[in-house]
């Protein structure tokens, strides 16, 4: 391996397009929920009406910019790769975090999908580690390509020996 080839470098995949939009759901649901029980408390409560509109207005703005703009910020930056050697996952937005776990140090391998995520055709693959910071969450992906990268962690860590240390 020459030393280019040692460095460490984002991860080369991106995830499902629809990732944004499934995203942009989990915004919505999330902005929705609160802003409705603020107006319609508003709506109920007269006395109370400005302090409880005000603040649904201000968070119905703020969760439509997050909406918008945050999902795709996260396609940007959130990647995966998976070698013979190891998992690779880049993630966060204020706090990237780039995880690598070595295959023989890969536990289990599942896929998982949410009420959302099967509305969009999409699936997380969790691998867990032997690691104490957690699984490792490929969230994103296309259902078809999660079980087959599923299939093929599982195909990589049977033939990889055991770590010893």
């Amino acid at each position: 391996m020459t030393e280019g080839e040692r460095r460490l470098r984002p991860p080369s995949n991106r995830l499902n397009e629809k990732a944004v939009t499934w995203w942009r759901a989990q915004w919505l649901l999330l902005t929705l929920v609160p802003v409705a029980v603020l107006a319609v408390l508003g709506a109920l409560i007269a006395p109370a009406r400005t302090w409880l509109l005000v603040p649904a207005a201000a968070l119905a703005v703020l969760g439509l910019a997050c909406t918008v703009f945050m999902p795709l910020v996260w396609f940007r930056i959130h990647r995966w790769e998976v070698t013979d050697e190891a998992v690779y996952t880049r993630t966060g937005y204020f706090w990237q975090e780039w995880r690598i776990a070595p295959m023989s140090r890969i536990q289990t391998v599942d896929t998982v999908r949410g009420p959302l995520e099967q509305v969009f055709k999409l699936s997380t693959v969790v691998v867990t580690t032997a690691s104490s910071k957690g699984a490792i969450r490929i969230e994103g992906l296309g259902h078809e390509l999660a079980a087959e990268l599923a299939e093929r962690l599982t195909h990589i860590t049977q033939a990889t020996p055991g770590d010893a240390t």
